[in-house]
């Protein structure tokens, strides 16, 4: 199973970014307290996760001055990471996208452009798009080429 899932924070210094493995989280409140320890660590607001699994799916979760996550994917699952991401979207029916297309908004991803990149073949191609669109292309780039 291939997986990608990625922190990134903005700091005052600008975008930092680590692999996260999540195989040792139970459910989102498991990724939220991570992401809460990466914003702590950086003094980062947002903080957010990309991930997306098997060329199948992406997501985008965030976490702002250590408020309640929201996020976007591209396909709710069930099963492997998107069981983690589920309770987010009990109504929305498996294979469908789900969440809040405006979650980056304001970081220039506009929510119409969010919901075309969920339309792609690849669901590593929309992370990188929306990478640079929110302005930490050379962090992501730099996790996914090591």
């Amino acid at each position: 199973m291939h997986t990608f899932a990625a922190v990134f924070a903005r700091a005052p210094e600008g975008w930092s970014g680590a692999e996260t493995p999540l195989d040792e989280a139970e459910d989102v409140a498991d990724v939220a307290d991570l992401m809460r320890g990466v914003a702590a660590e950086t003094a980062g607001d947002p903080v957010l996760l990309l991930v997306e699994e098997n060329d199948d799916w992406f997501g985008v979760l965030r976490m702002d001055a250590m408020g309640e996550p929201r996020a976007y994917v591209s396909a709710v699952r069930d099963d492997g990471l998107g069981a983690l991401f589920r309770p987010l979207f009990e109504d929305v029916p498996v294979g469908s996208a789900g969440g809040d297309p405006a979650v980056l908004r304001d970081l220039g991803v506009d929510p119409v452009r969010l919901g075309d990149l969920a339309d792609r073949a690849l669901p590593g191609d929309p992370l990188g798009a929306l990478a640079e669109l929110a302005g930490f292309a050379d962090e992501f780039d730099r996790l996914r080429d090591a």
